[in-house]
């Protein structure tokens, strides 16, 4: 075992170069010089001289190659690469340093904030106060314009008053005074009666003469009264009766008024002025003008808003509104020339011509502007009073605008069957999408007398639609079903629900769902769309009798007698059963005086029904209505045998009463009671026959 060397862990001694025996170089660090600057005081930057090596960037410079060492180096593949991992490095790590840096920039912007708040953030509790101020504080803030300019200084110092000379107040109230002594001039000539002769006042400095006053007011009101009178024959122009309209027309204003026609009107200037390419501040300007009652300041207004703005269509409108028909002529061909676009434009200038040949030739003019305006070919198209002529238009039309189904229908309507079924081809070709199309091209069917084709084409419509994607629903479908209603295309109504009615229902829910459309049909007066509907129900249903009552109901209501017994003689074919169905045709008959027909309609029903008691007592009041007792005993007496129900008993008695055949009534109330010894009115009954008979105690 070697010793430890006595030198280890002791400080090396002065000026000590590790491997200097080895032949190392040494050198010295920032760290063996400490600080550049000593610590005692500050060094003036002046005297410092640089030292050579303090520059690390001039340290590795070559001094032949200034920009680099291994600037001249092939720049190869690899170092494009590490380059590229370097980039790829720096960029994650300043996006891992990005939340940190984003977190220390919102500390120090709220720092700043904080130390250094905005205008706004310094008067926020001052404005939140203003909503306690009551109106009476409110009133009492001074104006603006008070404490700006020359005014703040004179709000800050204290009003200052100088006094008035005494020479200067006692004139004021001597001028004041009257007098009453004479001087010694008056005297002599007489005072004051001298002065009423001649009309004159006399004073000292001067004299009033009252007569040319009077004079004066005289020629003036003379001047204003030729003024309104006819220098021919005297008389006045002015209408009496106009005259008072006239004073009912103007409107007095308030001072309130005024002073907010003169606000609006310095915010409006500053608009404009600031903004002058701002075309509703100009028309804001104008229609103020207007409001105040300066027509010549509004069209001013309006006009040099039109030379600001040439491109706006609203401020040439609005000019031709202020102005006259001749002016607003003129104004409308300025604007046409700025925006020759514009479809207002030119309706406006069509609405000033007063004459069919200038307002179609105006028309004519605008289509070669926008020929492709849906607007101007209409109003062109309402302008021709021929046919031929307004057919030619919109054949023109519908070549320049193929998309709109409005001019191909209206060019239908004006052709003949064939060519109006070759430009509905045309059209559907063009729009694909349309229903009215389609539906136009089933009325022009039915119109044709080919209802056939009705149903065919409503039906190609319904695929056709689903495969373009423009499919209606069926809410949609029937309020189309009720336009053509509306219009008498009563068959293309029909169709049109046949073939839509079923759409986007489910199977269970078809019923109820075709109840309710049908009695929002009814709701909106569409009959023949409820009908339709009613039909269409039936046939899929035909053995629910509440819709055969519904379609009843709708026929008794708006059908005729003929509908009602024909719908009703089918329902009874389907529903046997149902007994109201009976009921309702023999009641039919009954009213309309067939009496043997009810019969009949109750016999069949007593056929299809033999235990039904509803039957048994419509047919035994039938009989009853029309006297026939006798038939209408035998036919409650069968009744008692078939059915036995305790009304048909009930009305056996009444019966028996109502004939005054007190003891047969009263063997059937026994037999009754003894049957129905619980139903009240049997009781009630033989209680009012035995009261009737004078045994009140019985009946008691």
């Amino acid at each position: 075992m070697f010793g430890v060397k006595d030198f280890v862990g002791k400080p090396a001694p002065p000026n000590y170069v590790a491997g200097l025996g080895r032949g190392a170089t040494g050198f010295t660090t920032r760290s063996d010089i400490g600080p550049a600057r000593e610590s005692g005081g500050e060094l003036d930057p002046a005297k410092v001289v640089p030292k050579e090596g303090d520059d690390e960037e001039e340290r590795y410079q070559d001094p032949d190659n200034e920009v680099g060492l291994f600037s001249s180096a092939p720049y190869e593949e690899d170092d494009e690469e590490a380059d590229r991992v370097w980039d790829m490095i720096d960029a994650k790590m300043d996006e891992r340093r990005k939340a940190r840096r984003e977190a220390r920039e919102r500390e120090e912007l709220a720092k700043y904030r904080l130390e250094r708040p905005k205008i706004s953030q310094q008067f926020a509790d001052l404005k939140r106060q203003l909503s306690t101020i009551d109106d009476a504080a409110w009133a009492a803030i001074p104006e603006v314009g008070d404490l700006v300019g020359k005014n703040r200084k004179r709000n800050k110092q204290p009003e200052r008053f100088t006094p008035m000379p005494d020479s200067i107040i006692a004139a004021a109230r001597d001028k004041s005074q009257y007098e009453t002594a004479l001087d010694a001039t008056e005297q002599k000539l007489g005072g004051i009666v001298s002065a009423a002769v001649n009309g004159a006042s006399m004073t000292d400095d001067m004299m009033t003469n009252f007569r040319e006053i009077g004079q004066a007011r005289d020629k003036v009101l003379g001047l204003k009264l030729d003024q309104v009178s006819d220098s021919v024959s005297g008389k006045t122009t002015i209408d009496p009766k106009g005259y008072l309209t006239d004073l009912n027309s103007v409107v007095v204003k308030s001072d309130a008024e005024i002073g907010d026609i003169k606000k609006a009107r310095l915010l409006l200037n500053s608009v404009i002025t600031t903004n002058p390419k701002h075309a509703p501040g100009w028309i804001a300007a104008a229609r103020l003008e207007e409001v105040a009652g300066r027509p010549v300041h509004a069209r001013n207004t309006i006009a040099k808003g039109c030379e600001q703005c040439p491109k706006n269509e609203d401020v040439w409108l609005e000019a031709a509104r202020l102005n006259t028909v001749d002016n607003a002529k003129i104004i409308l061909g300025d604007a046409v020339r700025h925006l020759p676009q514009s479809v207002k434009i030119w309706l406006k200038a069509v609405s000033m011509e007063t004459d069919n040949k200038a307002k179609k030739k105006v028309l004519r003019r605008a289509l070669e502007f926008i020929p492709n305006s849906v607007k101007l070919w209409r109003a062109a198209i309402n302008m021709e009073e021929n046919p031929e002529d307004a057919k030619v238009l919109l054949s023109r039309a519908v070549e320049l605008v193929p998309l709109s189904v409005d001019l191909w229908l209206a060019l239908a309507r004006l052709e003949t069957y064939e060519n109006a079924q070759k430009v509905l081809n045309k059209a559907r070709a063009a729009i694909p999408s349309s229903h009215e199309i389609w539906i136009a091209a089933a009325r022009l069917q039915e119109e044709h007398g080919k209802p056939e084709m009705v149903d065919r084409i409503i039906t190609l419509a319904a695929k056709a639609l689903s495969q373009s994607g423009a499919l209606l629903d069926r809410e949609q479908w029937i309020e189309e079903a009720e336009k053509c209603e509306k219009n008498g295309s009563v068959l293309t109504c029909q169709a049109i629900v046949r073939a839509t009615i079923g759409m986007g229902i489910e199977e269970e829910d078809r019923k109820s769902t075709w109840m309710e459309d049908a009695e929002s049909c009814i709701a909106h007066g569409s009959i023949q769309t409820a009908r339709a509907i009613y039909a269409h129900a039936l046939k899929e249903f035909p053995g629910k009798a509440s819709i055969w009552q519904q379609a009843a109901y709708l026929e008794k209501s708006h059908g005729t007698s003929e509908s009602v017994e024909e719908l009703l003689q089918r329902a009874v074919k389907y529903c046997p059963q149902a007994e109201v169905l009976w009921l309702m045709g023999a009641k039919e008959k009954w009213l309309a005086g067939d009496v043997e027909s009810a019969r009949t309609i109750l016999e069949e029903a007593f056929r299809a029904n033999p235990n039904s008691e509803q039957i048994w007592l419509a047919a035994v009041k039938v009989e009853s209505e029309n006297d026939e007792y006798d038939r209408a005993r035998k036919l409650l007496e069968l009744a008692r045998k078939e059915s036995g129900t305790e009304r048909v008993w009930m009305k056996s008695v009444m019966l028996e009463r109502q004939m005054h055949n007190y003891d047969a009534c009263n063997i059937l109330l026994d037999e009754a009671l003894h049957k129905f010894p619980t139903f009240d009115k049997l009781w009630m009954i033989k209680g009012q026959i035995e009261d009737s008979l004078g045994n009140t105690v019985k009946a008691m």
